[in-house]
């Protein structure tokens, strides 16, 4: 929650953002290298769930952080390197944010399942 200074908590979730880009870099670099949709959207899955286990609030925006980078290094790839991503594996690096959805919704409940044990109920 906010204080009266109103950024702590957007302070306190800056290292989340850069682990949710680190994961869509890290995902989208092995994407380009393996070209696996499936092992893609494995990682994908485990990242938000991830994300969203430690920060169970607005889930979807693990979803969207990294979702964006997956394309955006499939990209960078595309520019830099010789061995070149092909259109059905760009196409399926937007397929693979399909399964953060469910790790990042999945990771917000099991944390709200946790923290009510946790207390108790």
């Amino acid at each position: 929650m906010a204080t009266a200074g109103g950024s702590s908590s957007v302070r306190s979730d800056v290292p989340f953002y850069l682990l949710a880009a680190l994961a869509g870099v890290g995902t989208g670099w092995l994407d380009v290298i393996l070209d696996d949709l499936l092992f893609t959207a494995l990682l994908v899955l485990a990242a938000c769930m991830l994300l969203g286990l430690l920060r169970s609030r607005w889930p979807w925006r693990w979803v969207v952080i990294v979702g964006v980078f997956i394309p955006l290094t499939e990209l960078g790839a595309y520019l830099i390197r010789t061995v070149k991503p092909t259109r059905a594996q760009i196409y399926g690096s937007f397929l693979a944010s399909l399964t953060g959805i469910a790790g990042a919704y999945g990771g917000s409940l099991m944390r709200g399942v946790i923290d009510n044990l946790r207390q108790g109920k």
